[in-house]
């Protein structure tokens, strides 16, 4: 990421935004599929894992686990609160980690984030040992492609109408802002994330569009009616 994406001046604000149970989607949409596919790894990569939420959450599993981000606020607090995890600044495109050395990588909810998808996910498969796993959650590309973070649409009375979905195709960074936080996302089409993980000879074995299982019910109807995020399962071929 570079100096200019809003994460440097973002970073406290979604620290105290997530705390250490995470938002809606994460807590009650993606965290219990994700350390079911996550289980029963030896050594676990964390791409983007900002403040160490995932890592840790590996580690009761009894993965041994690197985090790495590029944002050294988050690093920062990632190393407060899991003094013996280990964790590396760096961005994803360009990090130095040991090759062949993790069983299983993980992206949660950072591709997003990557402007550079091509040169990360080479990493990302460098990083892994043969017969190893890539497990990603994104944001769908549909959800994505109204202004980067999806947009509802509401009549007179304030009532979801629908959702938003423009320029699916076109790739594009945008800002987005909530809570204090805004930061550079980007949108590409689901054709771009399977084109770049197929050319690099991984093999698909899971892919899941989860549903809530929990949590306010109000909130959770959104995220029933449109697609929202996405899992795949991606396996290096020996």
């Amino acid at each position: 990421m570079s100096a200019t994406d809003g994460w440097r001046d973002s970073a406290q604000a979604w620290i105290d935004s997530l705390g250490e149970e995470g938002d809606f989607g994460r807590k009650w949409v993606l965290d219990k599929p994700m350390l079911e596919r996550a289980q029963g790894a030896r050594r676990a990569l964390d791409v983007g894992c900002g403040e160490g939420r995932f890592c840790r959450m590996m580690q009761a599993q009894g993965t041994r686990t690197l985090g790495v981000d590029p944002t050294e606020t988050l690093i920062r607090k990632a190393k407060e609160r899991d003094p013996q995890g280990g964790y590396l600044i760096a961005k994803a495109e360009d990090m130095r980690v040991e090759a062949g050395g993790f069983d299983l990588v993980v992206s949660y909810l950072s591709l997003i984030d990557i402007p550079g998808l091509e040169q990360a996910a080479a990493k990302m498969v460098e990083a892994l040992e043969p017969g190893g796993r890539l497990l990603v959650a994104n944001l769908t590309s549909f959800s994505s492609a109204g202004t980067i973070a999806g947009r509802w649409l509401r009549d007179r009375d304030g009532a979801l109408k629908g959702f938003l979905m423009d320029h699916y195709l076109e790739e594009r960074a945008e800002w987005v802002e909530w809570k204090g936080i805004r930061i550079l996302n980007w949108h590409r089409p689901l054709e771009s994330y399977m084109r770049v993980f197929l050319d690099l000879g991984l093999k698909l074995t899971h892919f899941a569009e989860p549903k809530p299982y929990g949590g306010d019910p109000e909130i959770g109807a959104r995220y029933a009616r449109a697609p929202w995020f996405h899992i795949l399962e991606w396996r290096k071929e020996p």
